[in-house]
């Protein structure tokens, strides 16, 4: 043999390369865009104006504190797990206190999510970024599932302190595979507890087997992380207990003066190592339509027992966000991440619900993903102009959009039918000029059809141009967003790539007769994207707000980080939706930039500016 076993462990294919060497996980460490902020004063917005931001704030960590009180912000981050948790690694390596995953691991698990529309009801529609994520994470069985989370234990590992916990929650069909990846990691001294959650109420129609009624959370720990919480939990009835007292260290029954045995009557005990916890049903308040979603009350329990208040709590899986809610309630300081937007936007909303919610940030690698992703697949920007290995990218854009590359202009690089099409740099959003130019291409070709495909887009763009193009020139514009899903090889590989077309939105910003305060009304909102809805749901539908979601106002936009003014949304619960703000005082004369975000039934969003005048 070349090499002499001395240990035991799990091996599978790709884990080493051919020179016996363990594959690393990624190293790259991306910028964060800060794309939107929650909760701050204005009294702070001001304070960080002077310092000269731009389009996006970049985080870095470096003017934030460790603390509430020094400054420290939540994060909800909208990205890849393995690249995101290797892009914080500068600003959270070794600052960890507890970690919580609930990474996938039922194949027969169901993608749907109940999506609602307005007031009329709800409907399933498949989670193609979630599903891709798990289609990706088993498209080769066990040795892609391992590879993926051997990976992402490690790296979770270098973002723990040398006092901490980490509760990895997985079910029958990779428990055991698991736990050796846990014990290869973190050391088999490293194991805390492994927590039976019986979920007692989950019918099960099972006649092979008993019916599975639990899911397994082993614990593990860095370092030496001291005594865990206690945790109580109220009896069935009260118990008459003897009364104990340490003595030298030890625990005996404690005697009053005349030597009887002493007795107490206690009605709650101590939580061992099985939780009774039901399963979350729809009918809770608390249900957000994910599939996966665990009951707030597990996960109360987690972060009581193994985290204190203002220590730090990751989720890489955060899925219906259910692990910052929780931790948000605690006081604990949170950063949870996910590759779906459905997820992303699910959590913002059930975070906005939260009475008195900490300050927190949305987050993306943005264009530096998808630098990084375009020099990876098509070389390097070596120039900086945005532009990598050109003929490559565009070509692949326009494949997933079924169009066929065209040459000979610089303004339109693919036709699609009697359509041209123009592909947008990863690097910079598309300009009114990208698409003047395009435009103009277009007809003199003789075109009467243009798609113009970005990543990211200048403010307010869609509504002024569209219907002066077709005025002026004759011609029928579209603008899709080229999705994030491009970048997900599984998803490109099985042809569930959306190109979905921008939306329309028109608000208008006017002052209240007596009060001289402003309010932003929603007074349209267009979705090209209602085929995605079937038929008899859609047949439903009477007015256009039914497809608005979501929408918040940004009072005083700076061209950086979406600050929110005023927000409103549906809940479960509620179904209605403001369509006019609350009022707004704007403190001096002067003219304003109003940004209102609006986010649609399926999670897309769309931004438009006005611009207002206060005398």
């Amino acid at each position: 043999m070349g090499f002499e076993i001395n240990k035991t462990e799990l091996v599978w294919p790709g884990k080493y390369d051919e020179d016996g060497n363990l594959v690393q996980p990624p190293r790259v460490s991306l910028p964060f865009q800060v794309i939107e902020r929650v909760n701050e004063t204005r009294a702070t917005r001001e304070a960080k104006k002077a310092a000269g931001l731009s389009l996006f704030d970049i985080w870095d960590g470096s003017t934030e504190g460790s603390t509430f009180e020094d400054g420290w912000r939540n994060k909800l981050i909208w990205g890849e797990n393995s690249l995101v948790m290797a892009s914080l690694m500068d600003q959270v390596s070794g600052k960890v206190r507890l970690v919580y995953i609930d990474p996938p691991f039922d194949s027969g698990l169901d993608f749907g999510v109940e999506v609602q529309i307005g007031e009329i009801g709800h409907y399933k529609q498949a989670s193609i970024v979630e599903e891709v994520a798990y289609r990706d994470t088993w498209g080769e069985g066990t040795k892609s599932y391992l590879a993926m989370m051997s990976v992402r234990l490690r790296l979770l590992h270098e973002l723990m302190s040398d006092e901490s916990f980490i509760v990895v929650h997985v079910d029958w069909h990779v428990g055991h595979m698991v736990r050796l990846l846990l014990d290869e990691v973190f050391g088999s001294d490293g194991f805390v507890n492994e927590i039976i959650w019986h979920y007692y109420n989950k019918y099960s129609a099972a006649t092979q087997v008993f019916p599975r009624a639990h899911d397994n959370l082993y614990v593990y720990r860095k370092g030496h992380p001291g005594p865990i919480n206690e945790v109580r939990e109220a009896r069935d009835a009260p118990a008459r207990q003897l009364v104990r007292e340490n003595v030298d260290g030890r625990l005996r029954n404690k005697r009053d003066l005349d030597g009887n045995l002493m007795y107490q009557e206690v009605s709650d005990k101590k939580v061992d190592d099985v939780w009774r916890i039901p399963a979350l049903q729809p009918a809770s308040g608390e249900w957000t339509g994910y599939q996966t979603q665990k009951h707030h009350d597990l996960l109360k329990r987690v972060i009581s027992a193994f985290s204190n208040p203002g220590e730090l709590v990751l989720d890489v899986f955060a899925g219906s966000g259910t692990t910052a809610v929780v931790a948000e309630r605690l006081g604990r300081r949170w950063i949870a991440t996910d590759l779906g937007r459905f997820a992303v936007h699910t959590t913002r909303k059930r975070l906005l619900g939260i009475e008195n919610c900490r300050p927190f940030e949305v987050l993306n690698l943005g264009k530096y993903e998808r630098q990084f992703w375009s020099a990876a697949h098509f070389g390097e920007d070596l120039d900086d102009d945005g532009k990598v290995n050109l003929l490559e990218y565009i070509a692949f854009i326009l494949k997933l959009y079924g169009a066929d590359p065209l040459a000979g202009s610089p303004y339109l690089h693919g036709r699609k039918g009697e359509s041209y099409v123009y592909v947008g740099s990863v690097s910079n959003p598309i300009t009114i000029a990208e698409i003047e130019a395009a435009v103009q291409a277009c007809a003199e070709l003789g075109g009467k059809k243009v798609h113009i495909l970005g990543w990211e887009w200048e403010m307010g763009l869609h509504d002024p141009i569209a219907g002066r193009v077709k005025k002026d020139l004759g011609i029928s514009l579209e603008m899709r967003q080229i999705p994030r899903e491009v970048m997900e090889s599984e998803a490109v590989r099985k042809s569930q790539i959306k190109f979905f077309e921008l939306a329309y939105v028109n608000v208008e910003v006017s002052p209240k007769a007596k009060s001289g305060d402003y309010v932003c009304k929603l007074l349209d909102f267009s979705t090209p994207n209602s085929d995605l809805v079937p038929a008899e749901v859609r047949e439903k539908i009477t007015k256009w707000s039914d497809y608005v979601d979501y929408w918040a106002v940004d009072w005083n936009f700076q061209n950086d980080t979406f600050n929110h003014g005023f927000v409103t949304y549906r809940t479960r619960q509620d179904r209605t939706l403001q369509l006019e703000s609350d009022p707004h005082t704007f403190e001096t004369p002067g003219t304003y930039q109003v940004l209102v975000k609006v986010i649609d039934i399926f999670g897309n969003d769309t931004s438009t500016m006005v611009d207002v005048k206060v005398k």
